[in-house]
């Protein structure tokens, strides 16, 4: 059971978020939703506050140590963790499947970082590097999918961002779901509408949905997700005509590899029973991702703030300035150009503690628990 006194504070912050604490009129005609609000704390009765506080006391202690010594030596660990948690949570839940490594010498057997939306992750492995640690302290104890979980929040308060709880107990998959990643998992290409419906699909509303993705404040978008906006939208071999043509130039600029954009479509295109793209093709696309643009840097350098986990994503979006088509289209959307217009009105507050909440119901998804799956020794295997 939930620690008696972390229950109340937990529903006291999701209430505050819903009740819109700043009042900002763009956001204040969404409601609170009981229905949502019991399938949250369904799922977080599985789990536990401290779950490792007798089996391995300093599991929580350990995790916060590496990642601050990670993130001293790189602070770009925090974008990379959260896109990596996103991915993994997406797909059947938080279970760490994400981690699971291909088996050499199986044709049969395809890894979720086989599918073409998790070819540019990164993150694995420094999750590696703390599961080592702890294995070394509690053997086969914590659990790969917990690791990740508790990593990631960490990576975003070193980053700036809101402290939200992170409940424990997680067990991990026994397997990868290659299919499911090819086929759910949201594409910077999407409209508004299938954004929408790959979010509705896995329990998130719109207000979940718009703070989830303003985690794109931090870090940089890869270049390989923006070429097709830039020469081949479509597939009409133009730019995307709501690119105004001052921004165009300065993505094009920022990402100088002019190259057609039909081969980046042809992987991105694939059924979802399609096989791994061969790893010469991954390893082009890892390059490119090196290659990319920040909604703070290049977006945004009149503004006072210092970047991280602010406003300036929705304050991009208002302008026009969306990065990914998939972005821009919030603004094509009655209820997510309302919210992105309130996040981007107020201090920063609101969005936070969306954000906050946000995670909290992202962290819980699906989770695995009691006799469910196992703890891995190895996070890829």
């Amino acid at each position: 059971m939930l620690n008696g006194w972390v229950l109340p504070v937990l529903f006291t912050t999701v209430l505050v978020s819903l009740c819109n604490p700043r009042g900002v009129s763009e956001i204040k005609t969404l409601s609170n939703n009981p229905e949502t609000q019991q399938q949250l704390f369904s799922f977080l009765s599985t789990l536990q506050y401290d779950f490792y506080r007798e089996s391995c006391p300093n599991a929580e202690k350990i995790v916060r140590f590496k990642m601050a010594l990670l993130y001293s030596h790189h602070p770009d660990i925090s974008a990379s963790l959260l896109r990596l948690f996103f991915h993994d949570c997406f797909i059947q839940g938080c279970d760490a499947s994400i981690l699971l490594d291909p088996t050499a010498g199986d044709e049969s057997y395809s890894s979720e970082k086989q599918a073409i939306p998790n070819l540019t992750l990164k993150g694995f492995d420094e999750i590696d590097e703390i599961k080592e640690e702890l294995e070394r302290v509690c053997p086969t104890v914590v659990s790969c999918a917990d690791i990740l979980s508790l990593a990631t929040r960490d990576a975003v308060l070193l980053a700036g961002g809101p402290f939200y709880p992170v409940f424990t107990g997680r067990r991990d998959s026994t397997r990868p779901y290659f299919e499911e990643a090819m086929a759910e998992m949201p594409r910077p290409s999407d409209n508004i509408n299938r954004t929408l419906y790959l979010f509705a699909a896995k329990g998130f509303d719109e207000r979940d949905m718009v703070s989830l993705l303003g985690a794109h404040n931090i870090g940089k978008i890869g270049c390989q997700f923006i070429l097709h906006r830039l020469y081949n939208f479509s597939g009409t071999g133009q730019p995307d005509p709501s690119i105004d043509s001052e921004f165009l130039n300065l993505m094009r600029f920022k990402c100088r590899e002019k190259e057609s954009s039909s081969s980046i479509g042809t992987t991105r295109d694939q059924s979802p029973a399609s096989s791994p793209i061969p790893e010469a093709s991954v390893e082009r696309l890892r390059r490119r991702s090196a290659m990319g643009m920040s909604y703070f840097q290049e977006l945004s350098p009149s503004l006072s703030s210092e970047g991280g986990f602010d406003t300036h994503y929705y304050k991009s979006l208002l302008s026009g300035r969306g990065l990914l088509y998939a972005d821009q289209q919030l603004m094509a959307n009655e209820k997510t150009a309302r919210l992105v217009r309130g996040y981007a009105l107020d201090d920063g507050s609101t969005f936070r503690m969306d954000f906050a909440r946000a995670m909290v119901k992202l962290s819980v998804l699906n989770v695995l628990t009691g006799s469910q799956g196992h703890i891995r020794e190895r996070c890829g295997s």
